[in-house]
C-alpha cells in the first residue's frame, strides 16, 4: 500500500483548523470540521497527528506552526513599531487614553520606566510584646501623616 505523496483537502483543511486553532480547540474539534465522520473524530485526529501513519500531515502542521511563528515573531523593533501604530491610530479616533497607554507601553519596552520593588522580611514572631509595640510605634511615627489619628489611638491602647 504504502505511504500517499500528497495530502487531500481534508488533511490540509485539518492541519490549518490544528495550527490555527491551537489552544482553543482539540484536535477532535478541528478533525470534524475538517468534515471527517463524527463518530472516528478522536482517533483521526490522533492518527493524523502521528508521524508513524500519517508523516506528511505531521510535517505541513510542524511547517505551518513555523510560519506562524515566524509571522507573529516578536522583536524590539517589530513591538515598538505597532505600539507607535496602535497609538498614532488612538490618537485619529481622539482615543487619548488608548494613545496614552501605547505610548507608555513603548516607554516601557525601550526601558524608559524602571520599576522598582522591594520587599523585606522580617521575623516578628521572634520579638516580644513590647519588642512588637515599639517597633509598631516607630511604623506610626515614621508614617503619621499617612494614618489616620483615629487608628493610631485604637493601636496605642
Amino acid at each position: 500500500m504504502g505511504l500517499p505523496k500528497r495530502l487531500t483537502e481534508m488533511q490540509m483543511k485539518f492541519a490549518n483548523l490544528v495550527v490555527t486553532n491551537e489552544g482553543r480547540k482539540s484536535g477532535y474539534e478541528c478533525a470534524i470540521e475538517a468534515g471527517y465522520e463524527p463518530d472516528r473524530a478522536r482517533q483521526t485526529a490522533s492518527e493524523l497527528q502521528n508521524p508513524n501513519k500519517f508523516p506528511l500531515v505531521v510535517k505541513y502542521i510542524s511547517e505551518l506552526r513555523q510560519e506562524n511563528n515566524k509571522k507573529y515573531d516578536i522583536n524590539y523593533g517589530k513591538h515598538i513599531t505597532e505600539l507607535a501604530r496602535i497609538r498614532d491610530e488612538a490618537r485619529l479616533s481622539k482615543a487619548w487614553s488608548a494613545a496614552t497607554n501605547a505610548e507608555i507601553a513603548r516607554g516601557k519596552a525601550a526601558g524608559l520606566y524602571i520599576e522598582q520593588k522591594i520587599i523585606h522580611h522580617t521575623k516578628n514572631a521572634d520579638l516580644s510584646r513590647e519588642e512588637l509595640k515599639e517597633k509598631m510605634k516607630r511604623i506610626l511615627d515614621d508614617n503619621k501623616g499617612l494614618i489616620e489619628a483615629d487608628f493610631v489611638e485604637v493601636l496605642e491602647k
